[in-house]
């Protein structure tokens, strides 16, 4: 073999492996079987690029082929990313093919969240493209709310030391102070007096003790008699009292329907009226004597005829 031979075929080897190299990093593999090519239309690919892995449910089965803008007029500015899948794994057209982040680093894969209803998706099928946020887009998308409400929280805040500041003024300070040093006043005096009370029960905790079995003494007294008067025939005397009570209500009913003396009295109008008549005589009868007695009451010593009464005109 010549050595311009050998020359060209180095040459020719080395050509083949960087067509093959440059195929594999752009995600094709020379020496299998073409793969199935799908496409999913996205806003913003979130950086995921050529040669970016595609895997379902966590296993790889290939790899971006491209990206590149929508064509489409009413889609201008759309991203249309191919992909191919080298396993033979069926899924259907409703599946999604979904973009997210591969690692912490920021590395953005292409994930087929399979689904199996419906018709098989075959090559060259478009799937509904999702974006996953990631992990940073996610604090972001809850601090927002957590910074508004802090936000808020110190407009507040700011508002109520404001408010504060024009309240406690000069005045407001001293009069503050002033109630302070009251309060501490009060709180030195309360001292004394709870150091008086202590000094006042040390003094007289014999009597107090005295007090209090006099009060126990008492107490057990009151049981006493409460247990006498419970042992006692109360049942009767009750029983009595109220045969007193149902008797003595007989005789204001006997009274209300006129029956006896003071029944009569008290229902009876003719008997009243002849009662008052006959008062009102007897007073006339006494005013009468009491002017002229001579006219009642007849007394001579040498048995001289009395004058005859003559009514006043």
């Amino acid at each position: 073999m010549s050595r311009e031979l050998k020359t060209g075929i180095i040459a020719i080897l080395i050509v083949a492996v960087f067509i093959w190299g440059f195929n594999f990093m752009k995600g094709k593999n020379l020496f299998n079987t073409p793969p199935r090519t799908y496409f999913a239309e996205f806003n913003n690919v979130q950086g995921l690029n050529t040669a970016s892995i595609v895997t379902i449910n966590g296993m790889q089965v290939g790899k971006v082929v491209g990206i590149d803008f929508n064509k489409d007029i009413n889609k201008k500015g759309q991203l249309v990313v191919q992909f191919g899948v080298e396993n033979d794994f069926q899924f259907s057209k409703n599946s999604i093919a979904k973009i997210y982040s591969a690692s912490l680093m920021g590395g953005k894969s292409l994930a087929i969240i399979p689904s199996y209803d419906g018709e098989n998706a075959p090559s060259g099928s478009f799937l509904k493209g999702e974006v996953e946020s990631d992990l940073i887009a996610s604090f972001g998308e809850k601090l927002n709310p957590i910074q508004a409400k802090l936000e808020n929280v110190i407009v507040s805040a700011d508002s109520l030391l404001l408010g504060l500041n024009q309240t406690l003024n000069s005045d407001t300070r001293k009069n503050l102070r002033s109630t302070i040093a009251n309060l501490n006043t009060t709180v030195s005096n309360f001292k004394k007096s709870s150091v008086s009370l202590d000094e006042l029960l040390s003094e007289n905790k014999d009597k107090l003790g005295e007090t209090l079995n006099n009060v126990e003494l008492a107490t057990d007294n009151f049981v006493k008699i409460s247990d006498s008067i419970a042992n006692a025939n109360l049942g009767q005397t009750i029983a009595k009292l109220q045969s007193t009570v149902a008797n003595f209500d007989n005789i204001l009913s006997g009274i209300d329907k006129g029956e006896g003396s003071i029944g009569k009295l008290m229902k009876d109008e003719a008997l009243y009226t002849n009662l008052e008549n006959a008062s009102k005589e007897l007073e006339e009868l006494l005013r009468e004597m009491k002017e002229n007695p001579k006219r009642f009451v007849h007394f001579s010593l040498f048995g001289k005829k009395a004058k005859e009464y003559k009514p006043k005109e």
